[in-house]
């Protein structure tokens, strides 16, 4: 046993998988990326972080458990996600379709313009936080390999979030390098771009229908 922690071998190879699942927190630093370069994806990565590490926090101090027993805060907070994750996928499919239809010398402006008002710190936090079923998987996820009977449990959650963080840290990374290189490609490929975006915008969408949708259970 490793500072309470039961099976940190099999918590790292889990880590580690779990990261490589797609998600909107990884999708939408891949499309800040992909759009307005390497900085914004960064931003996005960043907001990403500090979200993770609340969700990890509040799931270690038992905030989970307040969540899974009171059905109206769940909730309220599921379809406060589900639709925060349906705006962000409709703007992107907004921005497409004018991307598509206006002429590859006007589009550019506009895109600049926007890129400005683009807040990728705020909106990768917010799509951590407003995600009720991320604090329920933390907790379910990291509970099974703490020892309940060691004196120190906050040491055991700080080193296992600390490692799938580390995880993140490496995925995020090449995605925002995958994708700021995906954005050199397809610069000259204007609607093919557009297209792309459309895809992504339209997970998001789906994303947040999967989670009002989704149950306690």
């Amino acid at each position: 046993m490793f500072f309470g922690i039961t099976d940190i071998w099999t918590y790292v190879i889990g880590a580690f998988l779990i990261i490589l699942l797609p998600g909107p927190n990884s999708l939408y630093v891949l499309s800040q990326a992909a759009q307005r370069g390497v900085r914004h994806g960064y931003r996005a990565a960043a907001g990403v972080f500090v979200g993770d590490t609340v969700l990890m926090a509040l799931a270690a101090a038992g905030a989970a458990s307040v969540l899974k027993s009171n059905a109206l805060l769940f909730t309220i907070v599921k379809y406060a996600g589900a639709g925060y994750l349906a705006w962000i996928g409709l703007q992107m499919i907004r921005g497409a379709w004018r991307a598509w239809r206006s002429p590859a010398r006007e589009s550019q402006a506009p895109a600049a313009d926007e890129g400005a008002r683009v807040r990728p710190f705020r909106s990768a936090l917010l799509i951590s936080l407003l995600n009720p079923k991320a604090i329920l998987f933390f907790v379910s996820f990291f509970i099974q390999f703490v020892d309940p009977d060691y004196a120190h449990p906050a040491l055991s959650f700080l080193i296992l979030g600390a490692i799938i963080q580390v995880f993140s840290v490496l995925y995020l990374t090449a995605l925002i390098f995958g994708g700021t290189f995906l954005a050199g490609q397809f610069r000259s490929r204007r609607r093919l771009a557009a297209g792309l975006t459309s895809g992504v915008g339209a997970l998001f969408v789906g994303f947040g229908a999967k989670l009002a949708t989704s149950s306690l259970g």
